[in-house]
């Protein structure tokens, strides 16, 4: 999206291997480990001459529970301040908000209630960003991801036992997600907090059913037998403020 818009883009990633596919891209690749001991490789030269920084990788808790991304970010913090960015956007994530059996309406009003292990983790980082006087960020908690092949049905066709049947899905559409980021940086909306999610929250259930067979895979089964969590996330803030208009149905 922003090469399209002739902007100099540069990105990291954590192998090798996928420095090619990003220089055939277009974007001048930089090979970064960012962990609460340090960071591995050239972050000063990543840093440099760049205006805005978009940092967007998870926790990686469920591979490895011991991680420290609350510590990560701050190494990171350090870097981005004395590297002269001035301008972030953290891609975060709606698991800050915790469901309950009453589905609760979560606006970005509400203080973040996470009590996994992953969502505190990313309410301390989020919190570290906003507070940090040197550069302003901006934090965009986006819900579960569709498109680009990425349909969360197929994880679940055939299964049974599944929790939760009629808590609320908060999905959004990988183009939706651009859009949103797009939004930000044509409004120069720093120092925010935006929730994105399609709004449009059917039961897991009915929706998961409906795309299974949409998509000829196996149904999934779900439990009953046990009160369904959820929550609602709004996503009034950025239709508002930014002007955003969802394009890709959920």
């Amino acid at each position: 999206m922003l090469l399209a818009e002739g902007v100099a883009v540069k990105g990291s990633t954590t192998s090798a291997d996928r420095l090619p596919l990003l220089r055939d891209a277009g974007v001048d690749g930089f090979q970064l480990k960012i962990a609460s001991e340090g960071i591995e490789g050239g972050i000063e030269g990543f840093l440099r001459e760049t205006e805005l920084l978009i940092v967007d990788f998870p926790p990686g808790l469920r591979r490895n529970p011991q991680l420290d991304y609350s510590g990560a970010i701050g190494k990171l913090a350090d870097a981005i301040e004395a590297s002269g960015v001035r301008k972030v956007i953290f891609v975060s994530s709606i698991s800050v908000y915790e469901e309950t059996e009453s589905f609760p309406i979560y606006t970005e009003d509400t203080e973040p209630n996470a009590t996994s292990a992953s969502g505190k983790e990313i309410v301390s980082a989020e919190k570290m960003l906003l507070e940090n006087s040197i550069f302003n960020t901006t934090i965009i908690r986006f819900g579960g991801l569709i498109g680009a092949g990425r349909q969360p049905v197929k994880y679940l066709a055939g299964r049974s036992g599944l929790a939760n049947p009629l808590g609320p899905v908060n999905l959004i559409h990988l183009k939706d997600c651009l859009q949103v980021i797009q939004k930000v940086l044509e409004n120069d909306l720093f120092g925010e907090v935006y929730n994105a999610v399609y709004p449009l929250n059917p039961p897991r259930e009915k929706y998961y059913t409906e795309k299974a067979r949409e998509a000829g895979l196996e149904l999934p089964q779900f439990d009953h037998s046990h009160p369904s969590k959820g929550k609602i996330i709004s996503a009034s803030k950025v239709m508002r403020e930014l002007g955003v208009e969802f394009q890709q149905a959920i």
